[in-house]
């Protein structure tokens, strides 16, 4: 017998919130992507996403970890890590995430505050062919740098979909913290889930081969307190049924939520309390 996609979606989200912390197999990239690597992005994204600015790659402000090689193209864990924490004289201001061979390069752009203890940032992508995957972050003085790392995988976005049709389900979300160590530490790992199948597009029906029309969460917006603590403009090279780990302040508490719309114009809202350290959600 079949799952069906809500129990499947079910099943994720609880799988997501029991390993959503564990550490991802992972590699640091110590040198700049090579000439050949480099060669998309030198002849044409560059200048389409940023035209003539400066951009420096400068891994102690931000950094990329990622597979060299994933094991399945449509679910690509990559980790964000910042150079320095958040703070209201210094801090990340934005970040653009770039799969240079993906049909739609830009994967996301994210806007982040000081809300955050950390610009630091995991989710799983989808790569449809071997490619590099950037990062460029912003400095609040309007400087660029920029890190990435080159991932082997394939097929990504176009890999066929738990399931087309939509769902009573889509549209779910949750959120579940892990508690720092002490009231002392600098982090705290929350993470977003949502129940959503993101269709590219490029995906086809399993019966009919006929294409599956697009359908994938194009705004993220998370608040604590009615305070932005990050936003983000999605594609579809972010992965079926999204999740998003970021990371508050211990001593941070109230309401949290998220609003999530979709190519649909569906709009979604979530909220839960989150208390200081030690608590976590109720």
């Amino acid at each position: 017998m079949k799952l069906t996609y809500s129990l499947i979606t079910i099943v994720f989200v609880a799988l997501i919130s029991k390993v959503g912390y564990a550490e991802f197999p992972l590699n640091a990239l110590s040198v700049p992507l090579t000439t050949e690597q480099e060669q998309a992005w030198l002849s044409r994204l560059k200048s389409f996403y940023f035209q003539d600015k400066t951009i420096v790659w400068d891994e102690s402000v931000i950094s990329l970890q990622a597979p060299a090689r994933a094991e399945d193209g449509a679910l690509v864990p990559i980790r964000i890590q910042a150079g320095f924490p958040q703070s209201a004289e210094r801090y990340l201001q934005s970040l653009h995430l770039i799969i240079d061979n993906n049909p739609n390069p830009l994967a996301g752009k994210f806007k982040l505050t000081p809300l955050l203890a950390r610009a630091n940032l995991e989710l799983l992508i989808r790569v449809d062919a071997y490619s590099p995957v950037r990062v460029i972050a912003e400095t609040n003085d309007g400087k660029l740098y920029m890190s990435g790392r080159y991932v082997k995988a394939s097929g990504g976005c176009s890999a066929p979909a738990s399931n087309s049709r939509a769902d009573q389900t889509i549209g779910e979300m949750r959120f579940n913290t892990k508690s720092a160590d002490s009231p002392a530490a600098e982090l705290r790992p929350t993470r977003l889930s949502i129940v959503h199948p993101n269709l590219s597009g490029l995906q086809r029906d399993q019966v009919s081969t006929l294409p599956i029309p697009p359908r994938y969460i194009k705004t993220i917006e998370v608040t604590l307190d009615e305070q932005l603590v990050f936003s983000a403009e999605t594609d579809i090279s972010i992965s079926e049924n999204p999740n998003f780990q970021f990371y508050l302040m211990p001593e941070k508490s109230g309401i949290l939520a998220a609003v999530v719309t979709d190519t649909d114009g569906q709009t979604f809202k979530h909220q839960q309390r989150i208390d200081k350290v030690g608590k976590g959600f109720p």
